[in-house]
């Protein structure tokens, strides 16, 4: 692509940092943590899969009642690397889904494997579970012979588990000694009502992780608050490899969660993700994309240290970037 026609540099050029910019700066480095690449069959009928796999919770999230909009944008592998290109994104981790069936997380499973194979250098991924499927033993030793970063987007309660059972304990503590990592979708607590606002417990997850101490996790959707927390010492100290995505910010918080975030726990906790293809800003934008959401963040003049922290740098230690 030739400089003059680099996107992310036309539409930075109204913004007030546009200063910095220059045909001498390399583009910053971008690496999204939190995004889905869901299974062709998903992508091409959401309601006909949701249907054939019985899959509720997710039809309610992604095919809304009464004709009304959907948040989710639907991407395959062309329009997604597309609009990676376009939007000045460098890598990004495929998370799995929470799915209710057993089934559907062993397709979607493969269809990220197949991603990983296709562009190796272009994307991570995290591996679907559900506590029927294979044993914790299996699933690690598929993970770790497909490449796979860990397992995630985590929700037991939507298929009928609890954090306390064994299964995950079992699961945590082989994916420990693998070095593999753990993400969890975290709701708020309290909030305007909405299809994701499925009931997680926060003193589940400081149980799990007083439990789990040297597993690295990521909470995402800034662990519904949870890292306000960490004000508390003991909280603090027992949190240490515990992560915070920005996922569905947009959405949820006011921008200025980003200052608050960097001041409790500071910036080397803080992933940047969006949950692409989801439209973050859908009375503005038909289609999914970044470019708004990595303008309003940049908007919060964190600093330029911050900022490649939040972007890249503590992604690309996790998943080994």
């Amino acid at each position: 692509m030739a400089k003059s026609e680099n996107p992310w540099t036309q539409a930075a050029q109204p913004c007030k940092f546009a200063h910095r910019l220059s045909a001498l700066t390399p583009a910053p480095l971008i690496i999204d943590a939190h995004t889905h690449a869901f299974p062709k069959t998903a992508v091409a009928d959401p309601a006909g899969w949701a249907a054939k796999q019985c899959e509720p919770h997710w039809q309610k999230l992604v095919v809304p009642e009464k004709g009304r909009p959907s948040l989710q944008g639907w991407v395959d592998q062309d329009a997604f690397l597309e609009t990676m290109e376009r939007d000045g994104i460098n890598q990004a981790v495929l998370l799995g889904w929470y799915w209710e069936n057993p089934e559907s997380c062993q397709i979607h499973n493969e269809e990220m494997a197949q991603w990983l194979r296709d562009f190796p250098n272009r994307f991570r991924a995290m591996a679907s579970v559900h506590p029927e499927g294979p044993s914790p033993s299996e699933l690690v030793e598929w993970a770790v012979k497909n490449q796979f970063s860990g397992f995630g987007e985590l929700l037991p309660s939507i298929q009928n588990s609890r954090l306390s059972e064994p299964f995950w304990s079992e699961l945590a503590k082989l994916s420990s000694e693998a070095g593999l990592l753990f993400n969890f979708h975290v709701t708020e607590p309290v909030g305007r009502p909405h299809p994701g606002r499925t009931p997680t417990p926060l003193e589940d997850f400081e149980q799990f992780i007083a439990q789990n101490p040297d597993l690295k996790i990521i909470l995402s959707h800034w662990g519904g608050g949870l890292f306000l927390h960490e004000l508390n010492p003991y909280v603090r100290k027992l949190f240490r490899n515990v992560y915070y995505d920005c996922s569905a910010s947009p959405l949820l918080y006011d921008s200025k969660i980003f200052a608050t975030a960097c001041e409790v726990v500071g910036p080397h906790k803080i992933l940047f993700g969006s949950d692409f293809p989801l439209r973050l800003y859908p009375r503005k934008d038909q289609t999914p994309g970044w470019l708004r959401f990595l303008q309003e963040i940049r908007d919060q003049n964190l600093g330029s240290e911050q900022e490649n922290q939040i972007f890249a740098g503590n992604a690309a230690d996790l998943f080994h970037l």
